[in-house]
């Protein structure tokens, strides 16, 4: 991607959702909901604090993480449906927890 965002801005690419629930019934995509979930694909700098020093973000390219469902602006580059949205609009890293990473 050729695409670099600025300050506390990051580029996240939805992560789609599951097509059938738990029991099975399959999801028409009219009654989907957009995911809230995504992984980064790049980051800014970082923002500036009161005194001028760079601070650097708390996420970098590859973490899934979770947003509100308003969160961010869509966009597309390369043909690719992505958000761009600041740092504080993300609520948490999904962490691979230690079975994950065993079976991987």
């Amino acid at each position: 991607m050729a695409f670099r965002p600025l300050h506390d801005r990051v580029v996240v690419k939805r992560i789609e959702a599951e097509q059938k629930t738990a029991g099975g019934i399959i999801i028409p995509d009219t009654a989907k909901e957009k995911p809230q979930e995504g992984e980064i694909v790049a980051v800014g700098s970082g923002a500036r604090d009161d005194s001028g020093k760079l601070v650097p973000l708390d996420v970098k390219v590859g973490d899934r993480v979770l947003f509100g469902k308003w969160s961010g602006t869509e966009v597309k580059i390369d043909g690719q449906d992505l958000l761009i949205m600041k740092e504080s609009d993300i609520m948490g890293v999904i962490e691979a927890t230690a079975s994950a990473k065993k079976a991987a």
